[in-house]
């Protein structure tokens, strides 16, 4: 029976609760963040649900991947689940402090950390605390239907389609080596692609992803963009980049990428080697079911199957 990380909710998949034990043996630290702040059209979405529903879902699963050479992820890494960030829903500035600061923390242990968003916005907290922490140059694969890189949203330059505006604008991240791919769709702008090209940040469409011949070279050539002249590579994920028919918990976007491709591409970059992630845009509430939730499990263990052949190689 997995312990406790707070009320009901359990550690997520059966982690050590880094919140009351050492994590000392630890190899990686999830945390979430549950925040929720502007949203770009509608009414309100949830997903600062999705920390606590994705560990309520992870208790059916265990680490082993038979598919992929029958590893068990647990036997190769052990896994802390260092609760979620106190974030101020009325506060959006002290909840980006708040993310940062935490984020921080983490970053100073020196262990693989992942994220469980939360909307997209939690992304430039976290990536601005590892580069403040380590002073390395970051590249980024980001997958998503969406450049999430507006200048800023009825006035907010932290809501969830502004993340990336903040990140071309950090000194520690290189532009060049930010990968936005899966890219998709009509609730896209036309200036986004813009601000991408001005930046210097490079575009990978969903079709290019899906009209490849060899899918984990293609993840390979990602991998090489994103680490070009940098230190370290981290991934940021958006549900939505996953077809709707994948992902009943997330935006409503249509014609993105199966579950297999997803997890094939953020495996192979993985075994490359990853400083951490983060998954993003899980709307609880409106998925009965709860599937997004549950694959958020099958996610972080094809990234930390792959985690553990790179320390191995």
């Amino acid at each position: 029976m997995s312990e406790k990380i707070y009320g009901n909710t359990p550690t997520f998949l059966g982690a050590i609760n880094g919140t009351t034990s050492p994590i000392d043996q630890a190899d990686a630290l999830i945390y979430g963040v549950p925040w929720e702040g502007a949203v770009t059209w509608g009414d309100y979405t949830g997903c600062e649900l999705a920390p606590k529903v994705m560990r309520l879902s992870s208790g059916r699963y265990s680490g082993y991947l038979p598919e992929l050479d029958h590893i068990d992820v647990f036997e190769q890494l052990t896994l802390a689940d260092m609760g979620d960030v106190d974030v101020v829903p009325a506060d959006v500035e002290e909840t980006m402090k708040r993310i940062g600061d935490f984020a921080g923390n983490i970053w100073s242990l020196g262990k693989f950390p992942i994220a469980l968003g939360g909307d997209h916005g939690i992304t430039y907290p976290i990536i601005k605390a590892l580069t403040e922490k380590t002073n390395k140059k970051i590249g980024i694969l980001h997958l998503d239907a969406h450049y999430d890189n507006m200048s800023h949203h009825e006035g907010d330059k932290y809501a969830r389609s502004t993340p990336f505006a903040r990140l071309y604008e950090l000194e520690g991240v290189r532009n060049e080596s930010l990968i936005h791919a899966g890219i998709h769709g009509p609730r896209n702008k036309p200036e986004s692609g813009r601000f991408a090209n001005d930046a210097g940040a490079k575009t990978v469409t969903l079709n290019e992803i899906r009209e490849t011949t060899d899918l984990r070279a293609f993840a390979d050539e990602l991998y090489d963009q994103a680490s070009k002249g940098v230190d370290a590579v981290y991934l940021s994920i958006c549900s939505d980049v996953l077809d709707y028919a994948f992902n009943p918990g997330g935006p409503v976007d249509g014609n993105g990428l199966t579950s297999y491709e997803l997890l094939t591409l953020i495996h192979e970059f993985a075994k490359r080697g990853l400083v951490g992630m983060d998954f993003v845009e899980v709307y609880p509430q409106q998925d009965p079911n709860d599937f997004s939730s549950h694959l958020a499990s099958t996610i972080i263990l094809y990234v930390l199957a792959g985690h553990a052949l790179h320390q191995k190689a």
